[in-house]
């Protein structure tokens, strides 16, 4: 019987707060509206890409002309939708992405989680050896194998070139390193991201000045 009576008032505070006219219960109403939506596709993105984040922002010019500041990047497993493929394999298959040869990837530089993700292309895979053969093992206190990246607007590979503040110079990326890889990219809606507070204040505001209006309504027609 108490577990009756427990769910008789869960479902009428339920009810009451769905129902109340109050300005703070709706405005709340609103806001878990909004959380709700947002809440559901990242779940969606998530479900579909396997990997997270899901999605990335553009924050530089290094992948020219094929990716732009600003777009929207759905970012996916690594081999989701078929295996990871670098430039030097889609020479030889013909396997193309985002206007060149082999697969875009995500990766933290270096494993590290204090710095944005890279987004570059796969440019081919080395082991170990190969990379103290380059002269790349020189740069790393522990030479050890991994894909090679490169921008596509960028004249250099990454590794031994591309040093980042607090990481150092970018070495192989191992696997556990890889975010993902890019699926598609949407222009321009990037930039939300980029401005996410400026744009939750936006939403906030908006949904302020409907309950007012709303409200005024409501007191012209009583």
């Amino acid at each position: 019987m108490s577990d009756v009576t427990w769910l008789q008032r869960a479902a009428s505070a339920l009810r009451a707060f769905r129902e109340s006219d109050h300005r703070a219960v709706s405005l709340a109403r609103d806001l878990l509206w909004v959380v709700a939506v947002v809440g559901g596709i990242a779940l969606l993105l998530y479900v579909v890409a396997g990997t997270w984040p899901a999605v990335v922002t553009i924050e530089s010019e290094s992948m020219v002309p094929h990716m732009n500041v600003g777009d929207l990047v759905l970012v996916v497993d690594e081999d989701r939708f078929g295996n990871l493929v670098t430039w030097a394999e889609g020479q030889r298959t013909g396997h193309q992405s985002f206007g060149d040869y082999g697969d875009v990837i995500i990766y933290r530089p270096n494993g590290a989680d204090s710095v944005h993700p890279i987004i570059h292309r796969a440019m081919t895979y080395v082991d170990t050896a190969a990379v103290e053969q380059s002269g790349l093992g020189e740069y790393y206190t522990d030479p050890h194998g991994g894909y090679i990246t490169k921008g596509d607007n960028n004249p250099y590979i990454d590794q031994g070139n591309l040093r980042i503040a607090g990481v150092g110079l970018v070495e192989p990326v191992e696997k556990d390193w890889i975010v993902g890889k890019a699926l598609v990219a949407v222009p321009l809606i990037g930039y939300l991201p980029l401005h996410l507070a400026e744009f939750a204040v936006v939403v906030i505001v908006v949904i302020l000045i409907h309950d007012f209006i709303l409200a005024r309504r409501k007191e012209k027609e009583e």
